[in-house]
């Protein structure tokens, strides 16, 4: 959320707050602006919602989503200065300390498979604020380099994403990157809960772990995906709550 900027709206933050625990809040460098990061925890204050750090690659054009030439140490300042940033705002506006961190998405997906990438945002976060939780896809890199760091991990899944065998994520690039079946993401999400498997792409079924359920908010189904996804978990007995509230894995 928060990743409208100046003049550009995106996303429908107001219509998904209501049905969610925890957000994962835009920095600056793929999108938002100091202004709107303040909007968007005051916000999230104001629904008793958790919020996180979402820091990206600095791509506004690109939103984020395109993959960038990147060092472990550049990876480290950026993600250092945008977690900074967010947590000085969130502090100054709303007086609520952020709950984690989520990459967001080349340099998550790159963080996903790349070591290196993977122990940069790891110690920055450690350096930053050790208790702060650090959000990875479900098998990653990224949980792996978490844990190695002393910190609190924990494992992601994507309700309106494929998936390829390996456990990562089908290209953007692919026609089948997107779910927008409504009904096929509540069966998805509840599966991946209860059964810790998604069927991937090929039709094979990927184990994983599932302690958040991402839904991307400036899809044009969002508020419809997070209010149905969140009824479809709790119909099956799954409490839905956020991240700190439980005990997640050091």
């Amino acid at each position: 959320m928060g990743e409208s900027h100046g003049a550009f709206v995106m996303g429908h933050d107001r219509d998904v707050l209501p049905f969610v625990t925890s957000i994962n809040v835009a920095c600056g460098f793929h999108g938002g602006d100091p202004t709107v990061m303040r909007q968007t925890v005051t916000l999230a204050a104001m629904h008793g919602v958790a919020v996180g750090a979402h820091p990206g690659l600095p791509d506004l054009l690109g939103f984020g989503r395109r993959e960038m030439a990147v060092t472990a140490q550049e990876v480290y300042d950026m993600v250092t200065y945008q977690v900074g940033a967010l947590e000085a705002i969130a502090s100054a506006a709303s007086g609520i300390p952020l709950q984690h961190v989520k990459p967001h998405g080349a340099l998550y997906n790159m963080a996903a498979v790349r070591d290196d990438l993977a122990d940069a945002i790891a110690r920055a976060i450690r350096d930053v604020d050790h208790t702060l939780i650090l959000m990875g896809l479900s098998g990653s890199a990224l949980v792996r380099a978490a844990r190695a760091q002393g910190l609190t991990a924990a494992s992601e899944v994507f309700a309106d994403r494929g998936y390829m065998a390996d456990g990562t994520l089908v290209s953007r690039s692919r026609n089948d990157a997107l779910i927008t079946n409504v009904d096929l993401a509540v069966t998805r999400a509840v599966r991946m809960v209860s059964q810790h498997e998604v069927i991937a792409v090929d039709g094979s079924a990927v184990m994983l772990d599932a302690e958040s359920i991402c839904i991307h908010g400036d899809a044009p189904h969002a508020a419809l995906f997070a209010q149905r996804i969140r009824a479809g978990l709790e119909a099956a007995g799954i409490t839905v709550q956020p991240l700190g509230a439980r005990s997640l894995a050091p």
